[in-house]
């Protein structure tokens, strides 16, 4: 097979997957995005909430529950975090 149709194959191959898994792609992009802006809402309540006597995690798993739920998934945080003390 010549390099050219070896080139060729793979292009074909690559545009087949990025047609295939744009939508996949384009949501996890979103919860990527959304995540981050739970994390960095995490990181400025931290210090708001020290004066509340609300204290919750920065960290991954926390971001993803908001950014997966939004404004309930912080009051689903703030209830288990009640509940566990």
């Amino acid at each position: 097979m010549s390099q050219p149709a070896l080139w060729g194959g793979a292009l074909a191959v690559l545009l087949l997957a990025a047609a295939l898994f744009r939508r996949p792609l384009s949501a996890l992009l979103g919860l990527l995005a959304r995540s981050g802006a739970g994390l960095i809402f995490l990181w400025l309540f931290r210090g708001v909430g020290g004066l509340l006597g609300v204290e919750l995690g920065v960290n991954l798993l926390n971001a993803l529950v908001l950014g997966l739920l939004g404004a309930p998934g912080f009051a689903l945080l703030l209830m288990a975090q009640w509940a566990i003390r």
